[in-house]
């Protein structure tokens, strides 16, 4: 598989011959305003440009998953950038039927048992906050793919480090682990994904996995950055673990 950061949870996995875009947050540098009741008010979404253009993104894309409807996630860009007839998978019927009103015609909700080109995908649990803020987060997903020619990758998605997240690595033994480790805020309330410290427990889940940290330093309401994360993962010595990748980067694994 090869797995190429975009930006933010903005991912391109090739797996299995396929190609599929996760979670696409595609507007210019500075396109939206700031998530409100966080830090850096004084700076407009994305906060960094895309690597290359939207045109090279969604070259030959097979599928595109969209784990839940934040604008990080899946921006009014990626609607009008996308093919209305591409595959797209979401986490429900609720957020199919409002992608499917946004002009898409072939959206499909993940299950545990959903099959794309003999490709298993297979929805998991996430929690995207803890306590109160989770009312407030709304529902998300990650997805675990397999297939005989491949590793097992594992997308966590938008989620803190709980006990579901655990039981995923517990079942399905995934090699490649893709986390969201920006350990983004609002003012009050917590973590809305993963921190450091939520990095090391998956780690220690799944010692055995190569863990890529994305969807940092691009929204306003992050806490955790790049640096911080590769200081961290040398302090623990657990580099050759843990991979923190720049907007662009690519791994074949």
């Amino acid at each position: 598989m090869k797995i190429h950061q975009i930006g933010n949870a903005t991912i391109l996995v090739e797996y299995a011959e396929k190609k599929f875009l996760i979670d696409p947050f595609l507007g210019k540098k500075g396109a939206y305003p700031p998530i409100p009741n966080s830090i850096r008010q004084d700076q407009n979404n994305p906060l960094v440009s895309l690597p290359t253009s939207v045109e090279n993104i969604i070259q030959d894309i097979d599928a595109v998953i969209v784990t839940h409807l934040h604008s990080d996630h899946w921006d009014d860009a990626a609607k009008e950038a996308l093919p209305k007839e591409i595959k797209l998978f979401s986490q429900n019927e609720e957020d199919a039927t409002e992608i499917r009103n946004a002009g898409f015609q072939n959206v499909e909700v993940l299950q545990e048992d959903t099959v794309f080109k003999d490709i298993q995908l297979i929805k998991t649990k996430g929690e995207h906050g803890r306590g109160e803020i989770l009312k407030l987060a709304g529902l998300v997903c990650g997805v675990v793919f397999k297939h005989k020619n491949e590793k097992t990758l594992y997308v966590a998605g938008d989620t803190v480090w709980y006990d579901e997240v655990q039981e995923v690595i517990d079942t399905h033994k995934p090699e490649v682990i893709v986390v969201n480790a920006g350990d983004n805020q609002f003012n009050e309330g917590g973590s809305l994904v993963m921190g450091k410290d939520d990095v090391y427990e998956v780690y220690k889940a799944a010692p055995n996995a190569k863990i890529i940290s994305v969807h940092m330093e691009a929204v306003n309401h992050w806490t955790l950055s790049r640096e911080e994360l590769k200081n961290f993962i040398i302090e623990k010595g657990i580099t050759s673990n843990v991979l923190v990748p720049d907007d662009g980067e690519s791994y074949t694994l």
